[in-house]
């Protein structure tokens, strides 16, 4: 599991559609970017650790860049 993916499906627990929009982006792009084809831009960071606050989920922005050990396996 890729950090992206790791993000969307553990920490805020969302569909690809529902994170394309926290990310400003279109659902194939979330797509691209947890196939490995296309890597996030720095606005699409910035919205996802925004998202994260305003929901009151505790952030690590090391996830946008490697997913934990334990999600990885």
């Amino acid at each position: 599991m890729n950090a992206i993916m790791h993000i969307r499906k553990n920490v805020f627990r969302v569909s690809q559609t529902e994170m394309a929009d926290i990310a400003g982006v279109s659902q194939s792009t979330i797509s691209k970017w947890e196939a490995g084809l296309q890597t996030p831009i720095s606005d699409a960071f910035k919205s996802i650790r925004s998202e994260a606050i305003r929901r009151a989920i505790p952030w690590d922005d090391r996830w946008f860049f490697e997913a934990p050990v334990e999600a990885a396996e």
